[in-house]
């Protein structure tokens, strides 16, 4: 094997720059080309390094970019959750289906129900039944027209909070099937994209159901006239005029029954009875026959909860209907209770029918 510089003499101490050349038979390689290959190594070495250290930087800006994205979705949710369930909370005491189906039972009850006009000294509370022992001797000092234009403003201010009462309940229930509708149609992102609105909703839904409170209670009545005039008011003390209510009186099914020619009715209120309260009860053959019988029919004044009326046709249908009797102080009254009755059937009518009856 031989070696043979490719370079000048001069150039020989240079070798370890310009190398020297191999000649074999198998292999030549230049120092210079071992060079660059090592050279290249490197610079793959140093391009690796980097590339390593580029994927590490983007992995960890993803994970974090992940998390905070995770975090956000948790925080989200969490505001989700907590949103809902205040809408739920309301639904489940404010706008219960109970709560409300009760105040449509109530609004039925006193459109059923008498309402009056009560004169009351103005340290008295509604209700109290110390103002009975007012002296009549005030009634006479009111004026008798302005107390009657006073039931007919008073008859009025009653319908419109009838009307009132069933538009605000109408407004409540429509305000909960709305809420009911954001809860099982939105998904989290629409319905905290709704929730300013949403929240306005429940604000406004909270008024109406104190404005409906307030309204079931009769309260004061708005008068624009004296009823006293200025000639008499010192002989008056100061009084007020407020709206009363007395829930409707209704026949007992169960103790009201009609026998051969008599009927025992009775009946009852929820409301507290005063002891001189009067009814009226009335009574009228249904399937009357011939002229007679039209005359059946007749209205009784009692002061009990209970009456029998006697003489009654056999075999006859009757429909009574109770009432109190109406005062001076009644402004409102359009509903009055109505029951049945059929007598029974008189056994020597019967026989005489069979008898009558040809034979076959």
């Amino acid at each position: 094997m031989r070696f043979n510089s490719t370079c000048p003499q001069s150039e020989v101490g240079q070798e370890g720059l310009m190398g020297f050349i191999y000649q074999g038979p198998i292999i030549s390689i230049t120092y210079v080309q071992l060079g660059i290959l090592k050279t290249r190594e490197e610079d793959a070495t140093v391009s690796f390094e980097i590339m390593d250290v580029y994927l590490n930087g983007f992995e960890t800006s993803l994970e974090s970019a992940v998390c905070s994205q995770e975090r956000h979705n948790d925080a989200a949710w969490k505001m989700y959750l907590e949103r809902r369930s205040i809408v739920l909370a309301f639904l489940r005491t404010n706008l219960s289906l109970h709560l409300l189906k009760r105040h449509r039972k109530r609004i039925e009850l006193l459109k059923k129900s008498s309402f009056y006009i009560e004169i009351l000294p103005k340290h008295l509370a509604l209700g109290d039944q110390n103002h009975l022992m007012l002296p009549t001797t005030m009634f006479q000092l009111i004026d008798p027209w302005r107390y009657q234009r006073m039931k007919k403003v008073g008859t009025t201010q009653t319908k419109i909070q009838l009307l009132l009462l069933s538009d605000l309940l109408e407004q409540l229930e429509r305000g909960r099937e709305e809420l009911v509708y954001y809860l099982e149609t939105c998904n989290m992102i629409a319905f905290l994209s709704r929730w300013n609105l949403i929240k306005q909703r429940l604000s406004n839904l909270s008024e109406l159901m104190d404005s409906f409170l307030a309204t079931l209670v009769p309260g004061k009545l708005y008068i624009k006239h004296r009823l006293v005039p200025d000639v008499r008011a010192t002989k008056l003390p100061h009084i007020r005029l407020v709206l009363s209510t007395k829930m409707p009186v209704v026949f007992d099914r169960k103790e009201s029954v009609a026998y051969k020619d008599w009927a025992t009715l009775k009946w009852f209120s929820t409301s507290q009875q005063s002891q001189h309260e009067q009814y009226e009860l009335c009574f009228r053959l249904l399937d009357h026959g011939n002229q007679k019988e039209r005359g059946h029919s007749g209205i009784l004044t009692v002061t009990s909860n209970t009456c029998e009326i006697q003489n009654l046709l056999s075999d006859r249908a009757y429909k009574f209907t109770i009432r109190r009797a109406e005062t001076y102080s009644l402004v409102y009254e359009q509903w009055h209770d109505s029951i049945t009755l059929k007598t029974e059937t008189n056994p020597d009518q019967d026989m005489d029918s069979s008898l009558c009856e040809p034979e076959g």
